[in-house]
């Protein structure tokens, strides 16, 4: 997790969530396992099929958006394995587990303006862009795309 979040390339967009400690890679593990006791859903990690290689992590959690509650797309994979598809493939993965979970919570993917891989990931999972729900998020201006 550290080696992950912890890389300043895997977090260029996204640069509140960098972590620089072992001390923070355990807060934030501690409150991915809450997310999972609490409502069932969660990050996965990701590897490489073919050899079980960690390469990061994708999920789900439940966030309040806009006074309703909406599940939050994750995806964060360690820079060796961009540009592969396995966000794409991981992130459809999550899609269609999170749906058969709770189909009637809507799901979003928050992403700044200008990380055009991760928007060009929304939509290929079929999440449509909605600008009338843009936001400014903690890193800057955030693109929201959102299941129909």
């Amino acid at each position: 997790m550290l080696a992950i979040v912890g890389d300043p390339r895997a977090s260029a967009h996204n640069p509140s969530d960098l972590l620089a400690t072992y001390a923070e890679a355990e807060g934030l593990y501690q409150f991915w396992d809450r997310q999972w006791r609490t409502t069932g859903l969660g990050y996965l990690v990701v590897r490489r099929q073919a050899t079980a290689e960690t390469v990061g992590f994708c999920g789900v959690k439940v966030v309040r958006f806009r006074e309703a509650d909406a599940l939050n797309l994750y995806y964060r994979l360690t820079p060796s394995a961009w540009g592969e598809g396995i966000a794409t493939e991981a992130a459809a993965a999550v899609i269609t587990w999170a749906t058969a979970r709770k189909p009637e919570i809507p799901i979003i993917a928050r992403v700044g303006t200008d990380n055009v891989a991760s928007q060009r990931v929304a939509a290929k999972i079929g999440l449509h862009r909605a600008p009338h729900l843009d936001q400014i998020g903690p890193d800057g201006p955030e693109l929201i795309f959102i299941s129909v």
